[in-house]
């Protein structure tokens, strides 16, 4: 496709889920999904706006008429997410985070945070309105050498989490509702479909560069917002993940060519992203007459004190390249497990000497750790054992060819003993490998190194083995 001549123009919307406590509330962010403790009904309406008109998208919501069913839970929701008390002083560690995050995303702060009332009646917020505030605005990203503009960050509260739906009743789990959100809004600068994967790769890493963020399926999601030439603004959800996005908006065009070459009016709207890479229609696209103040919390004013900016995955990668002389693929995992655990690599690699490197450290605890979980189907834990394995190649007790060996044993018996893996006097090494070779007198030498080095089981460093098979070959 030829996007500029479409008169492409394509936006996101990330949304990113908080740890910790609620945005409005002392309850846990954990999400439940186990037999609620209570439940709960109610109906709702539209809310005229600031305009005094009553939203679109909120009007074809009321149409359905829906009765909408809440579970709760006694130690995981409160009066807050049920509607029965106002909410509580905003969470200081959540503005924190989204302060933060504007920083990195080159973002201008607002002088004062006020609090709106955006309408939504699907049922998702029982209030009938999801909070939200605008913490940053006129920000930036570099992808591919080329800014894409950040033109807004918001903070605001998670909605409730469907549980089944009917023509008459949805039912929702209140867990979700209320785990602090951000929602990181591009500027239409997009120019292709690739383009559009590739900065939400970007601002998804900019995203786990920051502590405090929730990991795993549905804490974080892409909406992406396409038009053409001659068709309209369309708001693509449900992205299961990035990579499906270039197909996905793809389809959106070809759906809008074929509408505009029928000479038939394309509507904006909400449409969800299905499996297939299709989208199907979900409501009328929402507009500004759906946000009003809310009245229940202060306006508040953003601290001064310079806020410290964090380190990103790409510049720690960098870094431990630099620094540590670590494997681009090690240092790529490394970070990426740093990311998601609470872990850091620097530690060990400070400790680096002798027979242990930087690249050994990441090659142990990831890589040769899960090849020996996999081919035993036991679970090792590598953080227990890992000091005292790391401390014998440091004093050179042991070579990093014993510690497949190592692990193998620890995924056996579950105990570690060094002593069987201590290296061999060079005269041992030397009578075992003469022995190989003479009951393989005919093997090419590629063979008689790989049976040596079984033979000795990691009691030998590879580079002395390979040394004296070559003088005892000549």
């Amino acid at each position: 496709m030829d996007y500029k001549e479409l008169g492409f123009k394509c936006g996101l919307e990330i949304h990113q889920q908080l740890k910790g406590k609620k945005l409005f509330c002392n309850c846990p962010t954990k999400i439940r999904k186990d037999k609620p403790h209570f439940t709960f009904q109610r109906r709702l309406r539209a809310s005229a706006g600031e305009s005094g008109k009553i939203d679109k998208a909120a009007q074809y919501e009321t149409k359905k008429s829906k009765l909408f069913e809440y579970q709760g839970y006694y130690d995981t929701t409160c009066l807050v997410e049920m509607d029965e008390e106002p909410p509580q002083p905003v969470n200081k560690e959540s503005l924190h985070i989204a302060l933060i995050m504007a920083k990195l995303l080159n973002m201008k702060v607002v002088d004062e945070i006020q609090f709106m009332r955006k309408t939504v009646i699907d049922g998702s917020n029982v209030s009938g309105f999801q909070r939200t505030a605008l913490i940053g605005y006129d920000g930036y990203i570099e992808v591919n050498e080329k800014k894409i503009g950040i033109d807004t960050l918001c903070l605001e509260e998670e909605a409730a989490q469907v549980i089944e739906r009917t023509k008459t009743k949805d039912i929702y789990n209140l867990s979700r509702l209320g785990i602090p959100l951000l929602e990181i809004a591009t500027a239409p600068d997009i120019e292709n479909p690739q383009e559009c994967k590739e900065t939400a790769a970007k601002i998804g890493m900019l995203l786990r560069s920051v502590s405090g963020m929730k990991r795993g399926i549905g804490s974080i999601r892409q909406d992406v917002n396409v038009s053409i030439k001659g068709g309209a603004r369309t708001e693509i959800k449900g992205f299961q993940d990035i990579k499906s996005i270039p197909q996905v908006v793809d389809n959106e065009i070809k759906r809008q060519e074929i509408l505009i070459k029928k000479k038939e009016k394309v509507e904006s709207a909400v449409r969800k992203a299905e499996p297939d890479g299709t989208t199907k229609y979900l409501r009328p696209m929402p507009g500004a007459d759906r946000m009003y103040p809310e009245t229940d919390i202060e306006t508040i004013r953003p601290s001064k004190e310079k806020i410290d900016v964090p380190e990103t995955i790409e510049e720690k990668k960098e870094r431990y390249v630099k620094k540590y002389s670590l494997n681009k693929d090690f240092a790529s995992i490394a970070v990426k497990f740093e990311s998601k655990n609470d872990y850091s690599f620097e530690e060990d690699f400070k400790k680096s000497k002798g027979n242990l490197t930087p690249n050994i450290i990441v090659d142990t605890i990831l890589i040769k750790t899960s090849e020996v979980e996999k081919k035993e189907n036991k679970t090792i834990d590598i953080f227990k054992f890992k000091d005292e394995i790391f401390n014998a190649l440091v004093s050179e007790k042991i070579t990093a060819s014993a510690i497949t060996e190592v692990l193998l044993e620890i995924a056996k018996t579950g105990k570690l003993d060094l002593s069987k893996y201590e290296q061999m006097p060079d005269s041992e090494i030397k009578k075992i490998i003469a022995k190989v070779i003479s009951e393989n007198k005919e093997a090419p030498r590629g063979l008689i190194m790989g049976k040596a080095m079984a033979t000795l089981k990691g009691r030998a460093d590879g580079k002395k083995v390979n040394e004296i098979v070559s003088k005892l070959l000549k």
